[in-house]
């Protein structure tokens, strides 16, 4: 269950009543007709979009028989949630329904089935189907890790079928697999990727999916470079319950003299905005109590608009550990540094200099909520039992201080460096590209390095847990 159970859907439903008349149909409906009316009600509520979908208004229906044929026209909860999103391939990607609340809650904690392993996937060289992998992070003490596998792994197969735009979704949801691993060959030429060529090795790593929960603070450490501390955090979550062990993080930046930081955020796809604002109160310190970001909600809700300020303490932790920094490093990637992460970018920029390198975020700005079906609130309180669904719509934009959201192109980097699948280096190594990059920016060594020609690379969003690209209110 949760740490943090108080939802902010209490307050919301303060604000408003239905205006409807279909309050007491429930006991009238099917099973998934029942579900419809939870989805519809909640979106009906709180959908950050709500004006731009006619079938939410509140004057939709002026009756209990229109209301339930417009609930039975649909016959999956998925069907009639999808129907009501906002140009979901362009605006709300990223609203969401489950049919287990049970994994998200999961999720939320930081707990998973899973192989505790992270990729990128690439088309071979050469041609226009066949794909290839690269491990990109090994959760630590997780089941990929006891296993062997390590960053810049790359596999060519799994269970001895070669990886195809076709097959790579199913191949690599299973919950047991052989990975088969290979060899990168360059041919001598970093930067030109037609002659380059992959071949198995005949390596297998036998992976299974386990229960596993993530502590998001990856890696902490000091490096001493040019005779400054220099803090290096990989934090891959803002997961609510581990603020203890992210401010103990910056505890021991503070005892090590830490006067610069480097925040890699690449593999960081989102989560708690009250988390978010608690890691810029300790990478900051010198302006509590100032707004950090600002929530805006849709025009019924407007009297929830809240903001989020810089603080000094940790609801149920305690005093927050800061650095009182004036400047800050971000390491992002484009396809995992989202939501959260760059609401934490965005809402610095206005007091601190944020140098950000490596690629375009994902660009999202707006926050979601999980709602329930339950009597008037949307919270696990009374849930009804009869079934598991839950849904995440998109419910507040994100801004900062000054009114500015993320872009929904995401956040350019001030030093554009991507990841390359045959160097990715080890990280938290002083030599690792990336970080490679931000050491030479702060001791004035300048080095800079060259960007290689592209692999073509692949979306990954099947794949993708079920918290990634998220951002959300506790």
């Amino acid at each position: 269950m949760m740490k943090k159970t108080t939802y902010l859907l209490v307050l919301l439903m303060l604000s408003l009543v239905f205006t409807g008349c279909f309050d007491d149909l429930d006991d009238d409906l099917s099973t998934t007709t029942n579900i419809n009316d939870f989805v519809w009600k909640a979106m009906n509520l709180t959908y950050l979009y709500k004006s731009e979908i006619p079938d939410l208004a509140d004057d939709r229906f002026t009756s209990d028989e229109g209301y339930a044929d417009y609930l039975n026209s649909f016959s999956t909860p998925e069907s009639i949630f999808n129907s009501l999103l906002y140009l979901p391939e362009t605006v709300d990607k990223f609203s969401r329904i489950y049919d287990n609340y049970f994994d998200i809650l999961n999720a939320q904690e930081g707990t998973t089935l899973t192989k505790g392993f992270e990729f990128n996937l690439y088309i071979v060289p050469g041609t226009e189907n066949d794909v290839f992998g690269a491990v990109t992070l090994v959760l630590n003490n997780s089941p990929a890790d006891n296993a062997g596998v390590e960053r810049g792994m790359i596999f060519r197969a799994v269970d001895d079928t070669p990886l195809t735009r076709s097959n790579l979704t199913t191949l690599l949801s299973r919950t047991t697999y052989t990975l088969n691993l290979a060899a990168y060959n360059t041919n001598g030429t970093f930067d030109f990727v037609d002659d380059d060529t992959i071949s198995l090795t005949g390596d297998n790593i036998n992976l299974t999916s386990t229960t596993y929960t993530e502590n998001p603070v990856h890696i902490a450490e000091t490096i001493t470079s040019g005779g400054i501390n220099i803090g290096y955090l990989m934090y891959n979550s803002f997961n609510n319950s581990f603020e203890a062990e992210l401010n103990n993080a910056f505890a021991d930046f503070a005892s090590s003299g830490v006067t610069e930081l480097v925040v890699d955020l690449r593999y960081n796809g989102g989560g708690s905005v009250q988390t978010a604002a608690y890691l810029a109160s300790m990478i900051t310190g010198q302006f509590n109590g100032d707004v950090f970001s600002s929530l805006f909600y849709n025009e019924n809700l407007s009297n929830n608009d809240r903001d989020f300020n810089f603080t000094s303490t940790i609801e149920g932790v305690g005093a927050i550990n800061s650095l009182n920094l004036n400047r800050v490093y971000v390491l992002t990637t484009n396809n995992r540094t989202a939501s959260a992460s760059e609401l934490l970018i965005n809402s610095l920029e206005p007091y601190i200099d944020v140098v950000v390198i490596g690629e375009n975020t994902v660009g999202k700005t707006q926050a979601s909520i999980l709602m329930f079906d339950s009597p008037g609130l949307f919270t696990l309180d009374d849930v009804n039992p009869t079934h598991t669904y839950a849904i995440q719509p998109l419910v507040a934009n994100s801004v900062n201080v000054n009114g500015i959201a993320v872009p929904a192109d995401g956040l350019a980097p001030d030093i554009p460096l991507r990841e390359v699948a045959f160097n990715l280096g080890t990280l938290g190594d002083v030599n690792e590209p990336l970080l490679a990059e931000a050491i030479a920016n702060i001791t004035g060594i300048g080095r800079g390095f060259s960007n290689p020609v592209d692999l073509i690379s692949l979306p990954i969003e099947p794949l993708l847990g079920p918290i990634e690209q998220t951002m959300f209110i506790d």
